[in-house]
């Protein structure tokens, strides 16, 4: 079971293309200035099961997903469930975003595993005299697009372009 603020369908904003957003409930990084801070409790999410989720991902063939919130790397290993589902029914894309950053997730054993099925990560927290809107899907300059599988891969960073 996942805690769940809300599901978007039909989003441009938190990746590229259109996507289907799942908002983690959840978030103790408490950025100042977050854009979302009704998601840091995670007792504010309602629970849903994979296959809940899945309806509305699955439903629309065109839009890929993110997960966003909130903070999905509190939840790892619903979220890695959700991550298997949706790769073993489709050929969606995944973006992930998240306060920790890649270096530190690559530290934590269920946050890895989520990883291993996630396209790319926008990394970091929001740092608001970062605050940069020019910037594409993220919201401060020391946030990161990562493309995970690449740079599993490479064992270093590489930036999704």
């Amino acid at each position: 079971m996942l805690a769940i603020l809300r599901i978007v369908e039909d989003t441009m904003v938190d990746g590229p293309g259109m996507r289907t957003a799942i908002y983690a409930a959840g978030c103790t990084h408490h950025c100042p200035g977050c854009h979302n801070p009704q998601s840091w409790d995670i007792r504010a999410g309602e629970k849903m099961t994979t296959e809940d989720i899945l309806r509305p991902i699955l439903a629309d063939p065109f839009a890929d997903v993110t997960f966003t919130g909130g903070d999905p790397m509190m939840q790892p290993e619903g979220f890695t469930e959700l991550a298997r589902a949706i790769r073993e029914r489709s050929r969606k894309t995944i973006w992930c975003y998240t306060g920790y950053t890649y270096e530190a997730l690559l530290t934590m054993p269920a946050q890895r595993e989520l990883m291993q099925h996630i396209d790319v990560l926008v990394d970091g927290p929001f740092v608001q005299s970062l605050r940069d809107e020019q910037l594409r899907f993220r919201g401060s300059s020391n946030q990161r697009l990562i493309d995970v599988q690449r740079s599993l891969d490479a064992g270093e960073v590489i930036l999704w372009e």
